[in-house]
């Protein structure tokens, strides 16, 4: 009697067997090497750009008012989430893990996502008096929860977008 699911006499059954494997594979390898990587570092409390910035409408300097006033925008300390949050869901599990750090006058560490070496000296105050809109270089904010990094933040970066603004490229405008 004729066994009709022996694949072995099938020699279509086992290229569609090869090429599903194959796809796969690929899936697998895109998705690690490119869906993961873009959610972004894990923070010690989640805290989500896309509803701050898109659904709330606050600006990026509200929080990182270093941006305009010194050469780095910083992370924000526990005392500027507080000046919302001290009356906006306060009872949210999250939300309480703020009050506990500045309740115990303690800070929360953020992992950083976006830095320069130490040897740059990049000043993130001419570039917003210029009006360089923060997503030149960090990328669409305001569509993120879990901030990623979206571009290299290297001289090859730097240098183009210097090119096509007409900005100084001289070494000693960055290295100092």
């Amino acid at each position: 009697m004729k066994n009709v699911f022996d694949i072995s006499k099938r020699p279509i059954t086992k290229i569609l067997m090869v090429v599903m494997l194959a796809l796969l594979a690929i899936g697998t390898w895109m998705f690690h090497n490119f869906y993961e990587s873009r959610i972004g570092e894990e923070q010690p409390i989640p805290f989500s750009h896309r509803v701050h910035v898109e659904n709330k409408n606050i600006s990026c300097v509200v929080c990182h008012e270093g941006a305009i006033q010194t050469s780095r925008a910083g992370v924000p300390p526990v005392e500027t989430c507080m000046l919302c949050h001290e009356k906006i869901i306060v009872h949210h599990p999250e939300i309480q893990k703020v009050h506990e750090h500045y309740n115990n006058n303690e800070p929360i560490y953020w992992e950083k996502v976006n830095e320069v070496p130490d040897f740059v000296h990049f000043n993130h105050s001419l570039h917003t008096f210029r009006q360089v809109d923060c997503g030149e270089c960090h990328g669409n904010i305001k569509a993120m929860d879990r901030v990623s990094r979206v571009h290299e933040l290297n001289m090859g970066f730097c240098v183009e977008c210097h090119k096509e603004e007409k900005a100084s490229i001289d070494c000693f405008t960055c290295h100092r």
